[in-house]
């Protein structure tokens, strides 16, 4: 009797593993070092929010475009914009929800003209914005992308 509640409790836990996508805070400082770092990789950055219409439905071009190149050196990084009071409310289930494989952020920043203005001077601060950079080349949308866009914009990097 153990022994088959054991194997039935490993079981359970063992169901959840195969989708264990954690969204961790991350403030500029961090994006742009984690960016440094990475000297040999094309960023693909994203910045959304769970309420944003336009966001979510662009978010699925983002997981096929890291599927479809990932023998490239592709890092596709989605930072929700949400507020840090919506994490585990909002944004973790939301990231479960949809089933997002690649790394998911919050943007742990407080000041939002501050770190508009640092992600890029030409922000207007809307959203869906995505930020494209292959070492000193980088390129910043502020616009919804269909697939095809963010490929060609991924390419001619």
């Amino acid at each position: 009797m153990k022994i088959r509640t054991y194997i039935i409790c490993v079981l359970l836990s063992c169901s959840g593993l195969s989708y264990s996508q954690n969204v961790k805070l991350l403030s500029v400082d961090q994006l742009q070092e984690r960016i440094k770092k990475g000297q040999d990789s094309t960023y693909v950055v994203n910045f959304w929010a769970t309420w944003c219409a336009p966001c979510i439905k662009e978010l699925p071009h983002f997981e096929k475009l890291s599927q479809e190149y990932k023998s490239d050196k592709l890092a596709v990084l989605l930072v929700s914009v949400d507020f840090k009071s919506k994490l585990n409310t909002a944004v973790v289930p939301f990231v479960k929800r949809k089933k997002l494989t690649n790394p998911v952020f919050l943007l742990n920043e407080s000041n939002p003209q501050e770190y508009i203005d640092r992600i890029d001077p030409s922000w207007s601060g809307s959203i869906p914005a995505t930020l494209f950079i292959k070492n000193d080349k980088k390129k910043f949308m502020e616009t919804e992308l269909t697939y095809e866009q963010l490929v060609t914009e991924y390419k001619k990097l």
